[in-house]
């Protein structure tokens, strides 16, 4: 295996990040729905510009890179009062797939932030690969199902009060991990 590392977001790869990560995202759903997709948040975007921001903007963003080579990425929101971690964002580029680069970077972050309690993440329904990859391979647990009958309380694109979920929206999982 070769050896993965994090190394903060500089301001001059935010632009790229962002767009690695809509790449990675779109693969995803592509693989499930192929073109056809209609459960894109913005126009040819499974993950809007405005909420990878806002995640940038409020969390801990990282470059996940594998022999120093950029591979991916994530962004935490770290709760150093009740260590009550967020894992916002997770991708890995698509042709690094099932090379244990995910764990591994996982691996690197509960290693970074050991005091944590308690870590939270979501993906969609549709994301078979990510639900296996946090149940199976990272230890999370499903805890909560929201839909359209049982929204988020919070907009991933402004953190205010989630409106767009209310109605004809398919699902997203959240996974909670006790470290203690």
């Amino acid at each position: 295996m070769a050896s993965i590392t994090l190394t903060r977001l500089t301001e001059d790869d935010r632009e790229q990040f962002i767009l690695d990560n809509q790449r990675a995202f779109k693969y995803g759903a592509t693989e499930e729905f192929g073109v056809r997709d209609n459960h894109f948040e913005e126009d040819g975007e499974i993950i809007s510009r405005q909420t990878i921001e806002n995640s940038i903007d409020h969390g801990i963003a990282y470059r996940i890179r594998e022999d120093g080579r950029i591979v991916g990425g994530l962004v935490l929101k770290i709760n150093e009062k009740t260590q009550h971690n967020e894992l916002e964002l997770l991708f890995v580029n698509p042709e690094v797939h099932s090379k244990g680069i995910g764990y591994a970077a996982w691996q690197a972050v509960e290693q970074l932030y050991p005091e944590t309690e308690v870590w939270e993440t979501c993906t969609p329904y549709f994301e078979t690969r990510n639900i296996h990859f946090y149940v199976n391979k990272c230890g999370f647990h499903i805890v909560e199902f929201f839909n359209g009958h049982h929204p988020a309380p919070h907009d991933p694109e402004t953190g205010g009060e989630n409106e767009y979920e209310r109605k004809d929206f398919d699902g997203m999982f959240r996974f909670v991990k006790q470290m203690i």
